[in-house]
């Protein structure tokens, strides 16, 4: 073999081990998970919001004709304060912010504001596009709309301060659905998958993913629409929650270093 060719097969194997580098730097990795304790699920709730404030958990559900906002019992399964959310709304993502919950309706472009003891309905807000999920991290309400863009709103005006597109390196991540601001990042539901990523609220920049394959078995699953969709963190004691549409359980997980 000449020197000119074993010089040509060296450059191409630096080419590919620098390639190698370059994405490995810029490929998020996925982290699997422990379950913790599991608790007990209304399986009719078909989950859209799902936060954890106060020693409760408090969940938005969707459907029209079965949409509810809920004061939920963690241990028990209790559902101990609920609002039906009226014809023809189709309910989805809540946040709880200020000793008020907010909640969003899917294609009706009409968001409601509710106070957190009494769930008396103080209010609407209107928005354009579809509503998916939501998140706050104290001062500003994080808005999923199916797409890759998460929303970024003042909470006491609804006026969009700026727009979040999500990725995984070049690559936009869409069908972002229920959100979770956890530790300084937002954690997003993708529908349609046992997959949560970890977002940067500051770039949108995909810092992970978690992988929750295989955390409920398909038989416990009624049908197709019984998917991942609900992320709660209880800060107080440092818990992560998660469930989906008709799930008969919550689990409260541990993540598990990165692969």
């Amino acid at each position: 073999m000449g020197t000119s060719h074993k010089k040509a097969q060296q450059s191409q194997k630096m080419f590919l081990c620098l390639l190698c580098l370059f994405v490995a730097g810029f490929s998020p990795q996925e982290q699997g998970y422990r379950v913790v304790k599991s608790y007990p699920h209304d399986r009719d709730a078909f989950t859209q919001g799902f936060e954890f404030r106060d020693g409760f958990l408090y969940e938005g559900t969707g459907l029209v004709g079965r949409s509810s906002l809920r004061k939920v019992n963690l241990d028990t399964g209790q559902v101990v304060q609920r609002f039906d959310v009226p014809q023809p709304f189709f309910g989805e993502g809540i946040t709880v912010l200020n000793q008020r919950i907010f909640q969003l309706t899917w294609q009706s472009q009409t968001g409601f504001i509710y106070d957190k003891s009494s769930f008396r309905l103080m209010g609407s807000f209107n928005y354009s596009g579809e509503g998916w999920g939501m998140t706050n991290d104290g001062k500003q309400i994080y808005m999923s709309d199916g797409t890759s863009q998460l929303r970024v709103w003042d909470p006491a005006t609804f006026k969009e301060i700026r727009r979040i597109t999500v990725k995984d390196g070049v690559r936009e991540v869409t069908a972002l659905n229920e959100l979770e601001f956890v530790r300084g990042e937002i954690l997003a539901n993708v529908w349609q998958t046992d997959r949560i990523t970890r977002i940067s609220p500051a770039d949108g920049k995909v810092l992970g993913w978690i992988d929750l394959s295989r955390i409920l078995s398909k038989a416990e699953r009624p049908g197709p629409d019984a998917v991942l969709n609900g992320i709660a963190y209880d800060a107080a004691s440092d818990r992560l929650l998660v469930t989906g549409k008709f799930w008969p359980r919550i689990f409260e997980i541990q993540l598990l270093p990165k692969k």
